[in-house]
C-alpha cells in the first residue's frame, strides 16, 4: 500500500463525520506520520473534538480527552500512586496521558504548572510518576485546542511549549454549501458513533517507517535552511525558528511527500508546510498574531526556489 492510498482511505473515512476540512485533515495526518503534535486554534463548535475522535476511530487507536481548567493538576494528566488499604501497598493509577491520541481541550485554561506536565509526555513520549518512568503510548499524538477569542482567565502558552507543537492549525468556519451538507449528514443521527476503523496501528507504524526513507535532495535542504534563516532576521523579529523547528520542518515535508505518493521531496512540499510549521515559532516585537504568517508568506516569495532534479 502506497502512502497516498494509506492517507486517502483515512481521509475518506474521517470525511464521513467532518465535512469540507480536507486540508486540515491532511495536515493532521502529516503531523502524525512525522511523529509530532498539533495545536488547533479556533472558536468553539468548529469540530476540533470530532476530528480528533474521528482520527482515533479510523485507526482503532486508544483515545482520551482532558478538559483543561484552572484547577487541573499535573497528576490529573499523568496519574499518581495511591495507597490501597486492601493490598497494603501503593498502587499506580495511570492518568489519561497513557493513550495513543490525546485531546488536550482548551489547554490555555490550565496553569503553567499543569501545562508543563505535558512537556515530558510530548517530547520524550514518556511519563514519570514518583520516580518511575513509563512509556506514554505508541504512537502518542497530542491534539491540543485553544480558543483565540475568549482569553479572560487563560494562561498563554509559553514559547517553550509552543515550540513543541509541530503545527498550529485552524479548522475555520464552513461555507454555505458545506453547512447544508453538515445539517443533512447529522439529520438522523451521529455519524461518529457509526465510524469504523480503516487502518491499524501496525499499518501506521509501517507508514512512519516509510516516511524515514523519503529522499531529500541537498538543494531542498539548502532551500529550507534559507527559509528558516530568513525568519530570524528583521527589525520586528524577537525570535525566529529554532533548530528544533528546522528538524520538525524536515520531518513534515517528508511525511507530506509520502502522503502524495512520492519517495522524494519537492519545493511544493516545503511551500505547503512552511506556514503551519514555522509561523507559530516566530516571536514578533509588535503586531497581531497574523504578522508572523504574513512574514512566512513574504519569505516564500523572496527566497529563490531550486529547480534541480529532486529524485
Amino acid at each position: 500500500m502506497t502512502g497516498k492510498e494509506f492517507g486517502q482511505k483515512i481521509k475518506e473515512n474521517i470525511s464521513k463525520v467532518i465535512i469540507g476540512k480536507d486540508q486540515t485533515i491532511h495536515l493532521l495526518l502529516t503531523a502524525l506520520l512525522a511523529d509530532g503534535h498539533v495545536l488547533l486554534e479556533d472558536v468553539p463548535g468548529t469540530g476540533k473534538t470530532k476530528v480528533a475522535k474521528s482520527l482515533a476511530a479510523s485507526l482503532a487507536a486508544d483515545f482520551n480527552r482532558i478538559q483543561f481548567t484552572p484547577d487541573l493538576l499535573p497528576g490529573d494528566i499523568t496519574g499518581l500512586t495511591i495507597y490501597d488499604q486492601k493490598k497494603g501497598e501503593f498502587v499506580l493509577r495511570k492518568g489519561p496521558a497513557f493513550t495513543n491520541i490525546l485531546l488536550a481541550d482548551e489547554i490555555n485554561r490550565a496553569t503553567p504548572r499543569t501545562q508543563s506536565g505535558l512537556l515530558e509526555c510530548m517530547e520524550e513520549r514518556q511519563i514519570t510518576i514518583d520516580g518511575e518512568t513509563l512509556p506514554a503510548g505508541e504512537p502518542f499524538f497530542v491534539i491540543a485546542t485553544q480558543n483565540p477569542v475568549e482569553t479572560a482567565g487563560t494562561f498563554p502558552l509559553p514559547e517553550a511549549q509552543m515550540d513543541r507543537f509541530m503545527m498550529m492549525l485552524s479548522m475555520g468556519l464552513p461555507e454555505k454549501n458545506e453547512e447544508v451538507q453538515i445539517m443533512e449528514r447529522y439529520m438522523k443521527g451521529e455519524p461518529l458513533a457509526e465510524l469504523k476503523a480503516v487502518a491499524t496501528l501496525e499499518e501506521l507504524a509501517k507508514a512512519k517507517k516509510s516516511v524515514e526513507n523519503v529522499f531529500v535532495h541537498k538543494c531542498i535542504l539548502e532551500y529550507m535552511a534559507e527559509i528558516v534563516g530568513a525568519t530570524r532576521q528583521g527589525e520586528n523579529v524577537l525570535m525566529g525558528v529554532s533548530p528544533r523547528g528546522t528538524l520538525a520542518f524536515l520531518r513534515c515535508v517528508k511525511a507530506h511527500a509520502y502522503l502524495d505518493g512520492r519517495d522524494f521531496v519537492t519545493p511544493d512540499d516545503v511551500k505547503a508546510l512552511a506556514e503551519p510549521v514555522l509561523s507559530h515559532r516566530i516571536i514578533m516585537g509588535y503586531g497581531n498574531a497574523g504578522e508572523s504568517k504574513r512574514m512566512v508568506e513574504k519569505i516564500l516569495k523572496t527566497v529563490p526556489v531550486p529547480t534541480e532534479e529532486f529524485k
